[in-house]
């Protein structure tokens, strides 16, 4: 398969990156040479300098024998008029990353298809409708869920009075007698684990629970956690994603957004309805403070700049706020969230290239998403008849160490699969792995 990535940025670097151990041809498109340099070397891309706009650099990619290009520079033009390029010049699919909210109406998206363009992605949407998850579920740290919520991820804390404090996950066995959750892997000191009997939780520990629905309250409480009632949110940005993030929220909770640009500001009060929008700057605590900071349940600090909101949130937990969730920038930062304090740091380009991620997939793939800090994704596959994982039972399959088949979905039964369980033709599959091990995983369903 041939991919073309215009734009290696974040989104890009990581899309490639995600992309390296699955033997693609992998085309990275920039005109800043130190970026392709970069990305060529940690990665292995052929790189083209030079302006994806220009019919010459696109010939140079071979455009004409593309399977998909992908197009996610910074500037929503470039993006639009590169895959309507692209697909008139013979590419097989194109996706766009768009910043332009208005562009992803249906009757837009419908024109832009009719150009050229298959699929358009806005790194603000995905980013906002995560941070709606996290706090809907205020004491997990990720919350991911699969068929309407038939079967749901989630990551949870170890609280130093959890029934699993110390225990190996056969020795906890005794509290799941009816076999209707699992946990899959353990987010520790910056390493994932994932998890198998022998392996023993520790107080500190986020651990990523598979469940049905009727057994995550009684995980939460076994884990020495709640789930508590929010009902009062900072926003701290009033930039895209602040603006979105309140239009979420304003109609069902009590809204703050603090911007410390008065223009943003004017242009927040006359879009949002529901929602007090303050001309303050969010380094000042003291004036936080005056404006309710202490009275907030959660804090969502979604500026341009990392460190502000890294240590906003730790101010915030500071004064009694109970869920907090940081935008981060640097991807570095985001194994650190739990080490330091901050509930969830998001990064909006990875859950970007996550969602990018599930149009390349090989076989009948549903969904697939990536959790916080971790370098894993969770892949909803649909199983083929007579694929490699409908021949044996899940012990007999020599899995991937790195992976677990986590969950299934049969019918409107929700199931979760032990060492005994055969899969079938037509069962949704919930698979966890590591990053690096996907394409092994796919080989068992095509």
């Amino acid at each position: 398969m041939k991919i073309i990535i215009t734009g290696a940025g974040d989104v890009g670097y990581h899309l490639a990156k995600m992309l390296s151990s699955e033997l693609q041809d992998i085309y990275v498109i920039d005109e800043d040479e130190s970026r392709l340099d970069y990305v060529q070397s940690h990665i292995d891309i052929f790189p083209i300098l030079g302006d994806a706009k220009s019919f010459d650099v696109l010939s140079e990619a071979k455009v004409n024998q593309c399977d998909l290009l992908i197009a996610v520079t910074s500037s929503e033009e470039t993006n639009l008029l590169v895959s309507i390029m692209a697909k008139k010049y013979g590419a097989k699919k194109t996706i766009a990353r768009v910043s332009t909210l208005e562009n992803l109406l249906e009757d837009r998206q419908e024109m832009f298809r009719d150009l050229g363009i298959d699929t358009l992605i806005s790194p603000d949407i995905l980013a906002a409708e995560e941070i709606e998850r996290l706090v809907k579920k205020s004491a997990f740290t990720d919350n991911i869920e699969f068929e309407g919520g038939k079967l749901t991820v989630f990551g949870i804390a170890i609280g130093d009075k959890s029934k699993l404090k110390d225990q190996t996950v056969g020795e906890s066995s005794y509290l799941n007698p009816n076999l209707s959750f699992k946990p899959i892997a353990i987010h520790r000191n910056e390493s994932t684990i994932i998890v198998n009997k022998d392996t023993i939780i520790l107080e500190h520990d986020i651990v990523y629970f598979i469940s049905t629905p009727e057994s995550i309250d009684r995980i939460t409480e076994f884990c020495d956690q709640k789930c508590f009632e929010i009902r009062n949110i900072m926003i701290l940005g009033g930039n895209r994603l602040g603006e979105l993030a309140a239009r979420i929220f304003q109609d069902n909770y009590k809204v703050i957004v603090i911007e410390g640009d008065e223009k943003k500001c004017d242009m927040l009060a006359n879009n949002l309805n529901n929602t007090l929008v303050l001309n303050i700057d969010g380094r000042d605590v003291e004036t936080m403070k005056v404006e309710g900071l202490g009275d907030m349940d959660a804090l969502i600090s979604v500026t341009q700049n990392s460190e502000t909101n890294i240590i906003s949130s730790l101010v915030a937990k500071n004064h009694g706020v109970r869920k907090t969730i940081a935008r981060v920038e640097n991807i570095d930062y985001i194994h650190l969230s739990q080490n330091i304090g901050v509930d969830t740091l998001i990064n909006k380009k990875v859950i970007a290239a996550s969602n990018i991620f599930k149009h390349i997939r090989k076989g009948h793939v549903d969904a697939i998403a990536n959790l916080h800090g971790v370098d894993a994704e969770i892949i909803e596959f649909t199983v083929k008849p007579n694929s490699k994982v409908t021949q044996k039972r899940i012990k007999n399959l020599k899995f991937p160490k790195t992976a677990n088949i986590s969950g299934v979905i049969r019918g409107d039964e929700s199931l979760i699969p032990f060492g005994d369980f055969q899969l079938k033709e037509g069962d949704k599959a919930v698979v966890f792995c590591l990053t690096q091990s996907i394409h092994q995983i796919e080989r068992y369903f095509q």
